[in-house]
């Protein structure tokens, strides 16, 4: 099983999908490093040899933000957001949607699981 940023990738999967289960590698990320470092796209993980993953390895170390790095990065800019006071940053700090979706009703993500008002009864005919 090979290990790329403090990730155990799958062996059975082809290289471009199993780099995708490092967090802040996608699609095209995973693409443009297996073309930097000459890897087939139908090449499996299972059939990497150590310098091919050591390639892969030190192309994500030297050019892109991946796991720990990037949830920090992203946690400060949130933390940042909320320390300025700004809508955005209320918003996160209030558990609501931040980027303009309706609240009246959906936003179950967010706000969390549906709380009954006591007393409020249904209208009856």
């Amino acid at each position: 099983m090979a290990r790329i940023a403090g990730v155990n990738i799958p062996t059975a999967k082809r290289v471009v999908i199993a780099l995708q289960y490092i967090h802040g590698i996608g699609p095209k990320f995973a693409k443009d490093i297996c073309t930097k470092v000459n890897i087939p796209a139908e090449r499996r993980v299972n059939q990497l040899t150590d310098a091919e993953v050591l390639q892969i390895r030190e192309a994500i170390d030297r050019d892109y933000t991946v796991e720990g790095d990037l949830r920090r990065e992203v946690q400060g800019n949130i933390k940042r957001l909320m320390d300025l006071g700004c809508y955005r940053g209320l918003r996160h700090r209030k558990g609501l949607p931040v980027r303009g979706q309706r609240t009246h009703t959906n936003a179950r993500t967010r706000k969390g699981k549906a709380v009954a008002i006591a007393g409020k009864k249904k209208a009856t005919r």
